[in-house]
């Protein structure tokens, strides 16, 4: 289990996105901040990911390594391969042009507990449709 890079207390659930090191509040953030030690990474970066419309974030890049680390116990893991199917499937942009699916995202990537925001956007028959949508694409057999 990993510990937090500013107070070396708690488990991180935060990456900083300028250096990428791992931290568990706002406070320590603040802390990595006024410390002046921030610097981004050395190794190379790739280039970032298009979104869904073909356009560029100005965000870094998150990569697989950021969501499905080593260390953590996760038994299913996605290969790369199958998760750029997600970005090529007509079904799934249609999907995310709803603006009330795009509004319970925002919703779950903005909440504090991701947990308690994903079993209540799971109670969402659109939100649940799209959990199957991913899935279907995913674990389709070749």
């Amino acid at each position: 289990m990993q510990i937090c890079n500013v107070c070396s207390g708690e488990t991180p659930k935060y990456r900083c996105p300028a250096c990428r090191i791992r931290y568990c509040s706002l406070s320590c953030y603040k802390t990595h901040k006024a410390n002046d030690t921030c610097q981004p990474p050395k190794q190379s970066v790739p280039p970032p990911a298009q979104d869904l419309n073909g356009a560029y974030g100005n965000e870094d890049p998150w990569t697989v390594e950021d969501v499905l680390d080593d260390d953590d116990d996760h038994t299913d893991k996605v290969p790369l391969q199958r998760l750029r199917l997600l970005g090529k499937s007509e079904e799934l942009r249609a999907l995310l042009r709803n603006p009330h699916l795009c509004q319970l995202m925002r919703s779950v990537d903005t909440a504090e507990s991701k947990a308690d925001a994903m079993k209540t956007a799971m109670q969402e028959p659109l939100f649940v449709e799209l959990s199957d949508q991913c899935l279907q694409i995913v674990e389709k057999n070749d």
